[in-house]
């Protein structure tokens, strides 16, 4: 049985409670919505919706997969919801965002992966949101490039794909994801001429140089936006943390991948890949 690693001060998390925490809470249930703040249970839930902000989570709430990492429930899917491009859209505009970022579970169980979905919500939150800006993370799509083409050619401004962990790690936390699968989607992404972006978790048991490593594997694909964040076991049957990297930690990750050549770099312990994602563009 692994040992438990007591968490430290600096991940102690605030939770929200403001006026626009609470509308933004009213308008995600009042519309049926499923996001990944909640069913991931994100740390940075509270300052978001203080914000006005929510990453939008479609294909409904229960994922094909089983990732160790992932809070999102597992299991066999429902049908998608024909409504569901309209609520999103709609929401979108009630918060007045000027930026939105959505994901999506994994749904193997279709036969284009759910994208004709991504782009039908995409396509339709950009047709009632004029001038947003939108980023999506999409899901790795079995690395099919004619599915990932898809969402490009429903024009995001950022596409973003997550590495999640090192090569090493990646059996043992990703269920059914590839190390080198998840690279080449990052790559068409870049070739297609896309802002391509990736995050990554640490505190799994990684090496340093293993980061290091996976940061050159990205730049060499033409990823330019990265974001690293502490691993937080979500419940007791998800893998445990080996271990809470020091902030000062993340500040040298942070140095060492904008010297390496990132455009962007987000990185603390707290740091999720849609955490301050407007400045990304």
């Amino acid at each position: 049985m692994a040992e438990h690693v007591r968490k430290p001060d600096w991940l102690k998390i605030r939770l929200g409670g403001n006026e626009k925490f609470t509308r933004t809470k009213e308008i995600v249930e009042s519309h049926s919505l499923h996001t990944i703040c909640t069913s991931g249970k994100c740390p940075n839930m509270g300052e978001c919706w203080e914000r006005g902000t929510a990453t939008f989570m479609i294909g409904g709430e229960i994922c094909t997969r089983s990732c160790k990492f992932c809070n999102t429930l597992t299991g066999k899917p429902l049908p998608l919801n024909p409504l569901e491009p309209e609520n999103v859209a709609l929401s979108i505009r009630l918060m007045n965002l000027k930026h939105a970022v959505i994901t999506s579970v994994d749904r193997d169980d279709l036969p284009d992966l759910g994208a004709a979905h991504w782009v039908k919500t995409i396509e339709t939150v950009k047709k009632r949101n004029p001038g947003l800006t939108v980023e999506v993370l999409i899901p790795d799509f079995k690395g099919r490039t004619e599915l990932v083409d898809m969402v490009v050619d429903a024009a995001p401004d950022i596409i973003s794909h997550n590495m999640e962990t090192v090569r090493r790690l990646t059996p043992r936390i990703r269920s059914a994801a590839k190390y080198d699968v998840s690279l080449s989607v990052l790559n068409r992404i870049a070739e297609r001429g896309v802002v391509a972006k990736t995050g990554m978790m640490v505190g799994l048991g990684e090496q340093t140089e293993e980061i290091y490593q996976l940061m050159d594997d990205v730049l060499a694909v033409g990823g330019s936006v990265l974001t690293i964040g502490q691993y937080l076991q979500p419940s007791r049957k998800h893998v445990p943390v080996s271990a809470y990297i020091h902030p000062d930690q993340f500040v040298e990750y942070k140095e060492v991948a904008l010297r390496k050549g990132f455009a962007k770099v987000e990185s603390a312990p707290l740091v999720r890949s849609s955490y301050h994602a407007e400045k990304h563009v």
